[in-house]
């Protein structure tokens, strides 16, 4: 499905619907009633391209989104018309019978929002062409003059086929891309009302690989109807806000913890070459208050000079030995 888009351009810019060459539009019918947004939900104004009453000739028109068939009475706002589905368009029948012949156009924008459910959250995607050119989405348009009204109403409906395959896992539904010019004149011409299969062709799932499509999350304040940002349109990874900030401080701590973590289950402790060795109370030999070495003076060697000067204790006690003797040895010859 389709159930908000973009469309945030000067007007000046929206009359070339830039990408589209050749396209410039002079008339713009209603154009004060439109209001650029980030943010078009339904029943809001905006513009579409159609027809004009010349051959060939296109304009844009400001209509309101949620089509309300030309037979109503009253808008009943109960009525679900801010879609069509492709298959009910291809197999006729239902009340787009009397409209998708002759009442077709295409809506400007510069994307389209999805949202991607996960368990009880969603989280909105924005789709967008990856050339920036304006996307032109298939759609359906009617009129009517309501009770009590002297002014026509006009109202359009997106038209949505299968997913393509890229993009199935965001949604099974999108709209309609009419990514070329043939693509386009096909679509609006209304010279043959009756539905062709040149039509079918063009509602199946897109698969123009030429005019790529670029898909990515954007901020969940887009899902509120009236807020207005152009972040609304930016990945959510690389917005300047503030978001990405947050994110990347709590990346840098995330990754902070899980290297202290690795710190502290390791089994080697890493020597730091380059730092100066800690101090230990063992060197320090000089403080004998913090020493827990026993430091012992040791007596300069005496010099040969100063030996000679002094006699050994054993030399003197050798010498009082001997003299000693001398007199025992002469008492006994005496004897």
């Amino acid at each position: 499905m389709c159930g908000r888009f973009a469309l945030r351009l000067p007007r000046a810019q929206i009359r070339h619907v830039p990408g589209h060459d050749g396209l410039d539009v002079d008339e713009w019918i209603d154009e004060e009633q439109f209001v650029p947004r980030y943010n078009i939900a339904p029943r809001s104004q905006a513009p579409v391209l159609r027809r004009g009453q010349g051959p060939g000739g296109y304009v844009l028109h400001t209509m309101k989104w949620g089509l309300v068939p030309h037979w109503s009475k009253h808008e009943d706002k109960t009525l679900s018309t801010t879609n069509a589905r492709a298959e009910n368009l291809v197999e006729g029948g239902g009340m787009w019978a009397s409209i998708k012949g002759k009442k077709r156009c295409a809506v400007l924008a510069q994307g389209y929002y999805e949202w991607l459910t996960k368990g009880k959250d969603k989280f909105p995607h924005f789709t967008k062409p990856r050339d920036g050119s304006v996307m032109l989405m298939a759609a359906l348009y009617d009129s009517v003059v309501l009770e009590g009204q002297t002014t026509p109403l006009w109202t359009f409906s997106i038209v949505t086929t299968e997913a393509n395959k890229d993009f199935s896992w965001l949604h099974d539904r999108q709209p309609v891309i009419l990514s070329t010019r043939a693509a386009l004149d096909t679509w609006l011409n209304t010279d043959f009302p009756a539905w062709t299969p040149a039509l079918t062709n063009l509602v199946r799932p897109y698969s123009d690989l030429n005019h790529p499509l670029d898909c990515y999350q954007v901020p969940k304040e887009v899902g509120k109807v009236g807020t207005e940002s152009p972040t609304f349109i930016e990945p959510i990874a690389t917005r300047k806000d503030g978001i990405q900030a947050m994110f990347s401080k709590q990346a840098a701590k995330s990754k902070l913890s899980q290297d202290s973590q690795k710190r502290s289950r390791s089994p080697v402790d890493v020597l730091d070459l380059t730092a100066s060795p800690p101090a230990s109370k063992k060197t320090k030999i000089n403080k004998h208050e913090d020493s827990d070495i026993q430091v012992i003076e040791i007596p300069p060697t005496p010099s040969k000079s100063s030996a000679s000067q002094s006699k050994s204790p054993s030399k003197q006690s050798k010498g009082k030995a001997s003299s000693s003797n001398m007199k025992l040895d002469a008492f006994f010859r005496k004897a």
